[in-house]
Formats: structure tokens, C-alpha cells, sequence
């Protein structure tokens, strides 16, 4: 509606101008053939004058500008000849679109120079100082406004465009949080159900009580899996690294992995996102433990170092030969660091040396332990 308003408003206002010239023209006694001369005039006049006042004319060829610039110079000057100083009005669209088509420098100063020129056809039809006046100020204030009004327009439509690429990037941006909240939430949570039941299996025949247990923890969760999800859908998720903590030490017994946690109690009281974040780290470290290596032994830390929180998982079982991706080129750990990143802290990935057939492999991850800003939200 705004686009259409603001073209609506400069066509009219290019109309009236026509009008008015048009009026003039004929309160001269003029025959049929200069009648339609002055006609044919106007419309061509008006019709490079759409052109020129276009919101895509600014990227158009240099040659094509100064093309179509000539032919409306010819167009406001030529007809003075045939009707005087009645035709004066025209030469205010011409100044209009020098200042449209043409660089700062140039357009201002030919912009005063047609102005000033319009002096001219009233000297030379005996008017007097105040009508060679009035008509070099007319062409002036005729001019600002065609340039005003055009500009006015193509800032209206370019608002309009930046609002729709806007929205289409809230979307994304939406499609994003999403996709990067269900990787961290359900690859972790799909693993450990997975790694239960594979225990229940082996349970069941020698140790019915213990499978009983482990059913309940994978009902557990699912059931947390579930509430994950639906966080993730309203947009709001907060999770606490203490908890994530316990999880990890559970679900990696499961999986026969022998877990050291060396933790501070300081850590319960972490920024809302702070914690947030590193649970996330936690979550995805462990799940591309249980993946992508043959782990017997993890090592999880958590110390606060003054004003940042460093957390720390080593694991074995790294083949020596495989190779160490980069945190940018997998989703999860890409998620990780560009999450990190967002509060200012850091991840970091490396191979430790190791005298078995096996090397190490450390994640950590560093941030402030109170954030700057808001309660975090999923997309950030």
C-alpha cells in the first residue's frame, strides 16, 4: 500500500504539472496543428519522465541515461520556440531528472544552470524582472519537487523490498534455530535410548531387576526428549550444565565407558546462558563420543578460572590415522562454536599425544561465566 501510495502521489503530481502547462498553452489562440503539437509534447515529455523517475533508473547504463536525458532536453527547450514562456514548466521536469540520472556534481550544478537559463525565453518575450524571476524560480521549485517525489518513491519501494528479505530471513533464521536445537536435543537423547535398550538387551537374561531400572531411566529420557522438542517449537530452551553433568555420567556408563567428572560447585551458579550453551557443548561432545570413537575412558572437567568457565572432554579411542575434522565443517560442532561465539567464548578441538594404538581427543569449551544480555533464546 505504501509503494502504491508514494507512485500514486508522483504521478498525480506529474499530471498537475501537465495540466497547468497544458492550461497555459491554451490560453494562447493556437491552431489545430500547434494544438497537437504541444499535445504530442506533453505526452513524450511525461512519458520519459516515467522513465526517468523509475526506482530501478539509478542502475541503468550510464549511455542509456544521457540518451534519454537528451532526448527531454530537447523536448523542455525546442517547444519554447513554438510557445514561450507557457512552455516554461517543462524545463522543471528536465532539471528534476538531471539531478535523478546524473552524479551529485554534475546534477546540481546543470540543475541551476537550466534554472537560470529559463531567464532567457522571458527576456527575449519582453517580460519584465519579476516574470523572468518568477519563471527561473518556478523551473527551480518544479524541478525539487520531481526530484523529491521520485526519490521519495524509490526509497519507499526500497523499504518495502528490505522489509521482504527481512522476513524471509526471519524465516531462515527460524528454519536454523530449529534444525541446529533438534540435532543437539535429539542426537544426544536418540543415542542414549539407543545405547539403553542395546544394555537391556544384555540385561534381560541374567539380570531381569537391572533391565527394570534401565527401562525406567529410558522412559525418563524419552520423556525429557519429548519436553526438549516442544521447547524447541515455542522458541525457548534453558538447560543447566549440573544436570547435563549427571546425564552424560549415565548414559556413558551405559555404554561401558569409564567416566571421571571433576567438577566445581561454583558452576550451579552460572549465567542462565552461559549454562545453556556449555550443556549443549556437553550434550554434543558426548553423543560424538558414543559415534565416532571407540572410547573406554572419558574424562569430563568443569573449572572457573576468574571470570570464565572452561569445560573439558578427553576421550580415547581416536584412531591415529582418521582425520580431525574441523569444528566448521560438521553441523554439530559448527552449531557449538558459532553458539560460543555468540556469548564470547571459544571452541576448541585437538589430538593429544598418547602412547597407545589409540590417540586422545579434547573438546573444550570456554565462556564468560555470566553473560552479557538477555535469557537466551534458541536462534541467536
Amino acid at each position: 500500500m505504501a509503494t502504491r501510495t508514494a507512485r500514486g502521489i508522483l504521478l498525480a503530481a506529474l499530471i498537475c504539472y501537465l495540466g497547468i502547462t497544458f492550461l497555459n498553452i491554451l490560453s494562447v489562440s493556437l491552431d489545430a496543428y500547434d494544438l497537437t503539437r504541444a499535445l504530442v509534447c506533453l505526452t513524450l515529455v511525461f512519458g520519459l519522465q516515467l522513465v526517468h523517475s523509475a526506482p530501478g533508473i539509478s542502475t541503468a547504463p550510464m549511455r542509456t541515461k544521457l540518451l534519454t536525458l537528451a532526448a527531454q532536453g530537447v523536448l523542455s527547450f525546442l517547444p519554447l520556440i513554438w510557445f514561450g514562456v507557457f512552455w516554461g514548466a517543462m524545463a522543471g521536469f528536465f532539471a528534476g531528472s538531471l539531478l535523478l540520472l546524473l552524479p551529485a556534481a554534475a546534477g546540481w550544478t546543470l540543475y541551476g544552470l537550466t534554472a537560470l537559463s529559463m531567464v532567457i525565453p522571458a527576456v527575449l518575450d519582453d517580460r519584465g524582472v519579476i516574470d523572468a524571476v518568477y519563471l527561473a524560480q518556478t523551473t527551480a521549485l518544479t524541478g525539487l519537487v520531481v526530484y523529491g517525489l521520485s526519490r521519495l518513491t524509490s526509497l519507499v519501494d526500497q523499504l518495502h523490498r528490505a522489509r521482504t528479505d527481512l522476513a524471509r530471513l526471519a524465516v531462515s533464521n527460524e528454519q536454523l534455530r530449529f534444525s541446529r536445537d533438534l540435532h543437539d536435543l535429539l542426537g544426544y537423547s536418540l543415542s542414549a535410548v539407543s545405547l539403553k535398550n542395546e544394555l537391556i538387551r544384555r540385561l534381560i537374561p541374567t539380570n531381569p531387576h537391572r533391565a527394570c531400572e534401565e527401562v525406567d531411566e529410558v522412559l525418563v529420557i524419552s520423556r525429557q526428549a519429548l519436553a526438549d522438542v516442544r521447547r524447541v517449537a515455542s522458541g525457548y530452551r534453558e538447560m543447566s550444565l549440573s544436570s547435563e553433568l549427571a546425564s552424560a555420567e549415565s548414559v556413558l556408563a551405559a555404554a561401558d565407558v569409564s567416566v571421571t567428572v571433576d567438577t566445581q560447585d561454583a558452576i550451579e551458579h552460572l549465567g542462565v546462558l552461559t549454562s545453556t550453551v556449555l550443556a549443549t557443548v556437553l550434550r554434543e561432545g558426548v553423543t560424538n563420543l558414543l559415534r565416532h570413537s571407540k572410547a573406554s575412558c572419558c574424562w569430563i572437567s568443569a573449572r572457573i578460572e576468574g571470570d570464565a568457565v572452561c569445560l573439558s572432554i578427553v576421550n580415547d579411542g581416536l584412531i591415529l590415522g582418521s582425520h580431525l575434522r574441523s569444528p566448521s565443517n560438521g553441523s554439530g560442532l559448527g552449531n557449538l562454536e558459532r553458539r560460543l561465539e555468540d556469548i564470547g567464548g571459544r571452541l576448541i578441538t585437538q589430538r593429544l599425544p598418547d602412547a597407545s594404538d589409540t590417540g586422545l581427543f579434547r573438546l573444550s569449551a570456554e565462556a564468560p561465566v555470566k553473560e552479557h544480555g538477555p535469557a537466551p533464546r534458541t536462534h541467536e
